[in-house]
């Protein structure tokens, strides 16, 4: 890692104090030469906003074909497949239904809408505002229908979960296709998946920029009055991935693979305080690799297949985070949340974590992708971004630590004896 990048947390911190007082201090009727500072913080945090709904499709479908049509062609993996992909979907949407039942418990998104500044903060006109709460209750055979687009064209035009269903399905035709045919899409699909990574790369250097004209708009209306809001937010999410990652995981670990949740904790700490202090999995992949198979006890053969492809598609603290926050907005903005339509956000989460799991900044576009696909507007992301980077470097621990008890899960049913028996530390 770069001294650069080592840094970058830090300004994007800096930026989410400086937009929460600058926005506390304005307010929205302070101007300076007529023009409105929270017009200022629009606009930008628009600009923002939109440059990244510019890079959503190109980057999910590429991302999603080209690891599913790689996938597809592993014969090692064909053979496992099925088990590993049973765990991270089980693993997953146990995390999902642990944050659904504290974002119940705590409603941190209420406060905000009974307060009203939600209409003046992210939607002007209150005719606006019952119009996107009514808009938004789609039933559960809209979102079932919205799996398989009537035209693919209408899917690249923002349909996001039919998008990804037909990049699932495409990827894996690229692998049963003859090797010539598949080595030019391969190459096709991953120039364009490259290609976007450089232009991510891009909008994220004007992150903190979004960051500060995003939350300072948020406070601009809501003051320092939505703090209540975000405290129960973090609270929420904390104590969904506390609950998940410190007792979900190691009953599974304790009854499934008959192991001592300990020793594992014990073994997988050197990967967790890395994923904690980095905030990456991919930069922590290596020493989640060693801490698994030197550790734990793990084979090579099941690490080597386990880890790395659940780094890309197992994201389970991401997932539970990703069904926190777009509830918490759908609340903010005063939408009812059916049964039926908080399941539908739990499957949405579900399918969008594994879809979008190996690219940057992969919580903040698939909460983009959701309440897109909901009919919520994308700019409700400003309640939730100035504490967004603290809650990062939480989900992504619990992400490393969810890949290594998958590992552990599967070593375990295919007879290996040794895992947490023979580790050295």
């Amino acid at each position: 890692m770069t001294k650069k990048q080592k840094k970058s947390p830090w300004v994007v911190l800096f930026a989410i104090l400086l937009g929460i007082i600058c926005g506390s201090l304005t307010g929205v009727n302070t101007s300076l030469f007529g023009v409105s500072f929270y017009s200022v913080y629009n606009l930008f945090g628009k600009l923002f906003l939109n440059a990244l709904m510019l890079i959503v499709v190109p980057l999910v479908s590429s991302s999603i074909i080209t690891g599913v049509a790689r996938i597809g062609n592993d014969h090692d993996f064909q053979r496992l497949g099925l088990k590993i992909f049973g765990f991270y979907l089980g693993t997953s949407l146990l995390a999902i239904l642990i944050g659904l039942f504290f974002v119940n418990i705590f409603n941190p998104g209420i406060s905000i809408h009974e307060s009203g500044t939600i209409a003046t903060a992210l939607q002007p006109l209150n005719a606006a505002q019952t119009s996107i709460a009514s808009e938004s209750q789609l039933h559960f055979t809209d979102i079932i229908l919205q799996l398989i687009p009537s035209n693919i064209v209408d899917a690249f035009h923002g349909q996001m979960l039919g998008l990804i269903v037909f990049s699932l399905l495409f990827g894996f035709a690229i692998s049963k296709i003859e090797q010539k045919n598949h080595t030019i899409l391969m190459g096709f699909w991953q120039g364009i998946f490259q290609a976007m990574l450089v232009i991510t790369d891009i909008v994220m250097k004007f992150l903190p920029i979004g960051v500060f004209c995003l939350v300072a708009k948020s406070f601009a209306t809501t003051g320092l009055g939505s703090l209540q809001s975000l405290a129960l937010f973090c609270i929420s999410v904390l104590a969904g991935l506390f609950t998940f990652t410190f007792i979900a995981l190691p009953l599974l670990l304790k009854f499934m693979a008959k192991v001592d949740p300990r020793l594992h904790f014990k073994a997988m700490t050197p990967a967790l305080i890395t994923a904690f202090s980095t905030s990456s999995s991919s930069a922590t992949l290596p020493v989640t690799i060693e801490c698994v198979e030197k550790r734990a006890g793990v084979s090579n053969r099941i690490c080597s297949l386990v880890v790395p492809l659940g780094n890309s598609v197992n994201m389970s603290g991401s997932a539970l985070y990703e069904c926190v926050a777009v509830i918490f907005i759908a609340q903010a903005y005063g939408v009812e949340l059916s049964i039926l339509t908080q399941f539908s956000v739990v499957l949405l989460s579900l399918i969008v974590s594994i879809g979008i799991g190996g690219i940057p900044s992969a919580s903040l576009i698939a909460i983009v992708v959701i309440l897109k696909t909901l009919g919520i507007p994308v700019e409700g992301i400003g309640l939730l971004i100035a504490v967004d980077r603290v809650l990062d470097m939480c989900r992504t621990t619990t992400n490393v630590f969810s890949d290594s008890c998958c590992a552990i899960l599967v070593a375990r049913s295919e007879g290996e004896e040794q895992v947490l028996k023979s580790h050295s530390f």
